[in-house]
């Protein structure tokens, strides 16, 4: 009965999320809900005080949006804006795809889904906006290509599935390389693709992003918008070992060498980067607070435990299970990491039985959980993008739906070959 109540939840959740009510709010009430039927009323209030200290995403959130407002207050955004529109206006049936290859490449580099989300969210998306494409389909191209980290020897799911296979962590991504890329190639034409359907690849007047003909470009000040994520990119591949930092420490970086080159109001860019970093945290860290809280129900209501259970539970299915099992808790729960540890530890040490190898069977639930998380509306990357954009984040959800499925579907096929 609990299970059917939970579910039954999740449902009215959903709705009022696609009615565009305020997620905080739908997302609140729903995870208190939940779990004062569960009995455990606390579990929503601990929740809600472990995400208001979340370091990672916190710091990487309204360290990124601190520096756009300073981007903003030194007119640098400005600058980018009317130098690449341009070369956009000859290049537009490639700016969505193109967007999605580069943030994947990005993620490639930054292991971080959430992080990626912010940093390359930040540039990406004011850019297509400037472009005339919608801010729900410039928030959905950029997380399109956030599950670029599978290719990352740091993805946490490399090396677990590399030590029960007994192999190196190379070996691991060696093996699923082609299905990445494979999905990836999926996603980015069905983006595409929906973007034209819908007819938001052009046409959308930005507020405050608009090309200015008379606008004269400073190629220096143009440049700085993207500079911290240049830095990231150079100490993450190791070209200059020196630039290894975490995005907090290139943002601040990229704000004071804005400074020096506009030659700004030093308090004023200070103010403007903390009032950035304020607002990130009520708009965007809010509503990702309010997600753990919505995530503490469904555990306290047991549907991801009933969920996992009866994934691992069905041998005749294991091969659909290690694949869309991880998939569709990622999408509900905003994170694959549950399930996809789960399968790995319980299940894929025995895929022989099941005729498959260890590292097929453990790259099939890694793909899918990491997917079905870059499709779900409540993961702290569709979050971040969707406060850049300015959007609900179930918009943003809506329109990568096919793109991820498609890229589900595509995947395992080549897995499974």
């Amino acid at each position: 009965m609990i299970i059917a109540i939970g579910i039954i939840m999740v449902l009215i959740t959903v709705y009022f999320l696609l009615k565009r009510y305020d997620a905080r709010l739908v997302l609140l009430a729903s995870g208190i809900i939940m779990a004062c039927l569960a009995g455990t009323p606390m579990a929503p209030l601990d929740a809600f005080a472990k995400e208001m200290t979340n370091s990672g995403l916190i710091q990487a959130v309204c360290s990124v949006m601190g520096f756009a407002m300073v981007m903003k207050y030194t007119e640098c955004d400005k600058h980018l804006i009317n130098f690449m529109a341009n070369g956009l206006s000859k290049v537009r049936p490639l700016l969505i795809p193109g967007v999605v290859l580069a943030t994947y490449a990005v993620n490639v580099a930054l292991p971080s889904a959430a992080g990626t989300a912010a940093a390359a969210g930040a540039i990406f998306v004011p850019l297509m906006m400037s472009a005339g494409v919608h801010p729900a389909m410039a928030g959905a191209a950029v997380k399109c290509g956030t599950y670029g980290s599978m290719l990352n020897p740091g993805l946490a799911h490399n090396p677990f599935v590399a030590k029960i296979a007994g192999v190196d962590v190379m070996e691991v991504i060696g093996f699923h390389f082609k299905a990445n890329i494979a999905s990836l190639i999926t996603a980015t034409i069905l983006i595409t693709l929906i973007a034209y359907y819908r007819n938001e690849h052009k046409g959308y007047k930005a507020e405050g992003f608009e090309v200015e003909e008379s606008f004269k470009v400073k190629l220096l000040y143009a440049l700085m918008p993207i500079f911290p994520i240049v830095i990231l990119i150079l100490g993450a591949t190791a070209i200059v070992p020196a630039f290894k930092m975490d995005v907090p420490q290139a943002m601040i970086i990229g704000s004071l060498v804005a400074l020096l080159i506009t030659r700004k109001n030093p308090v004023k860019l200070s103010n403007s980067f903390f009032d950035g970093m304020g607002k990130a945290y009520g708009e965007i860290i809010g509503i990702i607070i309010a997600a753990g809280v919505f995530v503490s129900g469904l555990t306290a209501m047991g549907l991801v435990k009933a969920f996992t259970d009866s994934m691992l539970n069905n041998p005749a299915i294991v091969k659909i299970c290690a694949a869309v099992g991880p998939f569709i808790l990622g999408l509900v729960v905003g994170s694959g990491d549950a399930a996809t540890f789960a399968f790995n530890q319980a299940v894929t040490p025995h895929a022989a039985d099941f005729g498959m190898s260890v590292v097929q069977m453990g790259s099939m639930a890694t793909l899918g959980g990491t997917l079905g998380r870059t499709m779900s509306p409540i993961a702290g990357a569709t979050i971040i993008i969707a406060g850049i954009a300015g959007v609900n984040p179930m918009e943003i959800a809506k329109r990568n739906g096919l793109p991820m499925v498609g890229a589900m579907i595509v995947g395992m096929l080549f897995l499974l070959a």
